[in-house]
């Protein structure tokens, strides 16, 4: 081979690593304006009526420029299965609806919640699990979301969105990343670390949400309330990474041990699988999506109730 093209082959090697980004789960507005024209970013916008944090109309109005809309709500992200709400919809459908927003294998995605709440923050946290599920790696949240770039005040785009070309986007199933009911049932008697994420009053079964059957938790969990970590700032809603660290620690989680994040509809739990996994840096976390709605229409499943005593969902639901 002639100097000429080794070198035209090293030079194209280093122009295409350039444009490989270096993401990290969670990045800033100030990184994103920073890299908005790079080859292969895709900004996946996914506001929703949670925390009021918009709809499609909204996105029209104000948005960041170059950024593509896909309610998280409303366009397939979750799905109701045995009358369980909020499950993980099959690897093609889901196939389908990435691939149709643009986005293929090769794609960098940020993903933009509307920023105007906790549990608005869990829209994206539940969409990065569902890509990390899907084996693509290239993902991270915006933090702060659509609130914090426009309260930075970076570039707003509005008006009419012409729909993205469609794509192929071929999925890698990562199993280790999706628990089920009978892998929260195991980890009750052995060392795997049960996580719920909701708020305390749940965690207690003081409050029962309507998708479950019965109040409480699964026994031997610990709680870490979600809404904790994610505080208000300048208008806009961020994770708050020291108290999250401190909380774990007190909980006594080993970040090496198996763990299960769990809540009531795997909204939550993806908050706090994200905040287990990817900023915490748990090695081996997964999320158990049908979380209480699926364990507590199992009679014979355990269930801790009010003073921690254990009972089963059966003795509850009759």
């Amino acid at each position: 081979m002639s100097r000429t093209v080794i070198s035209l082959a090293v030079l194209f090697g280093f122009a295409t690593q350039a444009h490989a980004l270096e993401m990290t789960p969670l990045v800033d507005a100030s990184w994103l304006d920073q890299h908005l024209e790079s080859d292969n970013l895709v900004v996946l916008d996914v506001r929703s009526s949670i925390d009021d944090g918009g709809d499609a109309r909204s996105f029209s109005e104000a948005r960041i420029p170059g950024s593509r809309y896909s309610s998280y709500t409303d366009a397939g992200w979750r799905e109701t299965r045995d009358e369980v709400p909020g499950v993980m919809p099959s690897v093609d459908e889901l196939e389908s609806l990435i691939g149709g927003l643009g986005i293929d294998n090769d794609s960098q995605v940020v993903i933009v919640a509307a920023g105007t709440g906790a549990t608005d923050f869990g829209s994206a946290a539940r969409v990065y699990w569902t890509f990390k599920v899907l084996g693509h790696d290239n993902v991270a949240i915006l933090d702060g979301g659509f609130a914090g770039w426009q309260q930075q005040g970076f570039e707003i785009d509005n008006g009419r969105v012409s729909t993205p070309e469609e794509v192929d986007f071929s999925a890698s199933l990562q199993d280790a990343l999706l628990a089920s009911s009978d892998d929260a049932a195991a980890a009750i008697d052995s060392p795997t670390q049960l996580v719920d994420a909701r708020p305390a009053d749940f965690f207690t079964a003081d409050t029962q949400s309507p998708a479950t059957l019965a109040a409480g938790t699964i026994p031997t969990s610990v709680n870490l309330e979600h809404q904790k970590y994610i505080r208000k700032r300048d208008g806009a809603f961020y994770l708050d990474e020291a108290p999250l660290m401190t909380r774990i620690n007190e909980l006594g989680l080993n970040a090496e041990t198996p763990t299960i994040a769990f809540c009531n509809t795997g909204h939550w739990a993806a908050i706090g699988w994200f905040m287990l996994q990817e900023v915490a840096g748990f090695d081996n976390t997964s999320m158990y999506d049908g979380s209480m709605a699926e364990w507590t229409r199992q009679n014979t499943l355990p269930l801790q109730i009010a003073g921690g005593d254990t009972t089963t969902v059966g003795e509850q639901v009759n």
